[in-house]
């Protein structure tokens, strides 16, 4: 997919802005169309794992898991949170069951705030703490790990991850 900018809302004029797995940075100039009409759904429970592969990213850094519903600014998953939850999963789950899960997880917390939202009447907080952030390029750093591709069980995924942790050294 191509990244939207301002042609294409003078072709396709639109009252909301909804992102979900969008992997453009929006531009400003797009965004200033959208005032407090621009939200994303990430598969995250922000500010952990901002950008690409949340999920993965997740195990890896052993960081919380979760998703995250949060209004679209000039940074990378950086804007107002609207709404979050916390996710747990279980023995047996892979990466593709977890992604899976997060997916639903994410489509259900929308259903449930989307009136809220588009109706401009949802509480937002600003994001507390620093995070983290991967880039696209990032996931060449731990592809080693998925040893099993997306079915690699998330048990070799936190192992494989405490041990590169480990070889980092001290953050």
């Amino acid at each position: 997919m191509e990244p939207i900018d301002e042609l294409f809302f003078e072709e396709h004029p639109v009252d909301f802005l909804v992102s979900h797995g969008y992997r453009h940075i929006i531009k400003q100039s797009v965004l200033d169309r959208f005032p407090r009409r621009a939200v994303n759904l990430h598969i995250s429970y922000l500010p952990w794992n901002r950008g690409a592969d949340p999920n993965l990213w997740s195990f890896i850094e052993n960081t919380p898991k979760g998703v995250s519903i949060h209004y679209l600014d000039a940074g990378i998953d950086t804007g107002d949170i609207i709404a979050q939850k916390l996710v747990e999963f279980g023995l047996g789950e892979t990466l593709r069951t977890t992604y899976a899960r997060l997916q639903a997880e994410i489509a259900q917390l929308f259903a449930g705030h989307w009136s809220r939202i588009c109706a401009g009447t949802c509480h937002a907080v600003k994001q507390k703490g620093a995070g983290s952030f991967h880039r696209i390029a990032d996931h060449k750093k731990v592809v080693h790990v998925l040893t099993k591709g997306w079915d690699t069980p998330i048990d070799d995924l936190e192992k494989a991850g405490a041990e590169w942790r480990r070889s980092r050294g001290p953050a």
